[in-house]
Order: structure tokens, then C-alpha cells, then sequence
């Protein structure tokens, strides 16, 4: 993509195809188009929660909320961190994702403790597919609880399709398995023949009562947010929908 001026009308059709965008590192302004012939995607049906991390969710020990602090989720998996010093996170990824966040194409998933951002994720959504980009985490767990309320979302929104792009050892203990690019491609057509809504709410009696007013200088999404409470979702809650068969 070098020389060419991306726009989030161009990366929403790039995800359309199965191709995303990348870049070589932080500091390159550059980006590239990157479509692996090996796909990894979590499928929603077959995802599994390890013991120890679904006592965490159960406990909830973090807060955990949709679309509060994008920006500030976004900035936190492009910075350096232990073990992950480089980044293909750059300057234009965040304009992009950030316009897309704004037209309500992006979401992210945040983690809170004691009011205080301590991880997340974001990705894109279209149709009823997920395009997971970057987690990150302040604290054990922080992003592994966030993934796991991201897929509970996910099922109970009707999502079809859930991407990691890559398969990796970290997301391989949820059950991520690695597909061809065909068979990625065919069930990326069928995902997008429907409309998942990221926005489903709980069941009434299922929310949970804690709420956290959006990062200073975040931009919310107020009537979606109160469809869904603007709360966290209680752990046990969590785990049902993600147990229960669809």
C-alpha cells in the first residue's frame, strides 16, 4: 500500500475480501496488505474457557465494558511492553481504526480494576463477523477476561465469525484453530450475509450494577451503550453464554 492514501472506506472493503492491513513496525509510515494463506479463527462454538481463568471471569475482579476508551485501548497495544518492544501498530493503524471506531465500524472491549484501564481489545465488526486486531494487559488476565466477554457478546449477538488472523500457541488454549484461506474465505461469505449486533443486551436480571463514565476525551456511542446497560456483565453470566449451546 506504500503511496497510497488508505481510507476507512477502503479498509472496510479490504476486510470484506479477507485482507487487512499491517505495518513493519511503530515507527514505519507505511502499511501493507496482508491475506496468510493459514488463517486462525476462534470458532465461537468451540471456544474454551481454562479453569483458572474462568474462576477469574466468575470473580469478577474487573470491570469490564464495550466502547468506553478506544482510543486509550488502541494507543495501550501499539505501545512497547515486556517481551513485545515492536509493534505493527503505526501512526496511520490508529487514524484508521479510530475513524472506523467513530462511524461505529470498531469496537473495543475494556478492563477495568479499581477505575483504572488495565487491559482490552479492539477489532472491527462487518456483518456478523469480528476481525480481532490487538489485545494487551496491565495486569494477569486483564485481556484474557476481555476476550472472553468479547465472545459471550459475540454468541449471543449472533456473530458467525470470529478472526485472529493468526494461529498462535496463546490462542490456541481457547480452541483457535488454523484454517486455509478458502475455507477462511467461505465462511467469511457466509458471515457476511448476516448482521451480528455487538450491542445485544443482557438478559433483564443478567446485568451487572457497576458502570464507568468514558475515558476523558472519549467519544461514546450513548444510545448503544444504554441498550446494553452501559454496566458490566456478571462473570456467571459470561460463562453461560458462552457454555451454552447454540
Amino acid at each position: 500500500m506504500h503511496g497510497t492514501a488508505p481510507t476507512p472506506e477502503l479498509l472496510l472493503k479490504a476486510y470484506a475480501a479477507g485482507v487487512f492491513p499491517m505495518a513493519e513496525r511503530r515507527a514505519d509510515p507505511d502499511l501493507f496488505w496482508v491475506s496468510p494463506e493459514i488463517r486462525g479463527i476462534l470458532p465461537l462454538d468451540a471456544f474454551h474457557v481454562p479453569t483458572r481463568l474462568g474462576r477469574t471471569v466468575r470473580s469478577d475482579r474487573f470491570a469490564v465494558t464495550i466502547d468506553r476508551a478506544f482510543s486509550s485501548v488502541i494507543a495501550a497495544c501499539a505501545a512497547p511492553a515486556p517481551g513485545r518492544e515492536e509493534s505493527w501498530i503505526n501512526a496511520e493503524i490508529i487514524s484508521l481504526y479510530t475513524a472506523l471506531h467513530r462511524r461505529g465500524a470498531a469496537h473495543s472491549v475494556e478492563c477495568w480494576q479499581d477505575g483504572e484501564l488495565v487491559g482490552g481489545l479492539y477489532g472491527v465488526k462487518l456483518g456478523a463477523a469480528f476481525f480481532g486486531e490487538s489485545m494487551f494487559s496491565f495486569v494477569r488476565d486483564a485481556s484474557k477476561v476481555a476476550l472472553v466477554h468479547l465472545v459471550a457478546r459475540l454468541k449471543l449477538g449472533g456473530f458467525l465469525l470470529l478472526d485472529a488472523q493468526f494461529q498462535t500457541p496463546h490462542l490456541a488454549q481457547f480452541g483457535a484453530v488454523a484454517i486455509s484461506r478458502d475455507e477462511y474465505l467461505r465462511r467469511l461469505e457466509r458471515a457476511l450475509m448476516k448482521e451480528g449486533n455487538f450491542y445485544c443486551s443482557a438478559p433483564a436480571g443478567s446485568s451487572g450494577n457497576r458502570s464507568l463514565e468514558p475515558a476523558s476525551g472519549e467519544r461514546a456511542f450513548t444510545g448503544a451503550l444504554e441498550a446494553t446497560g452501559a454496566c458490566s456483565w456478571p462473570g456467571w453470566f459470561v460463562l453461560q453464554a458462552i457454555t451454552q449451546t447454540s
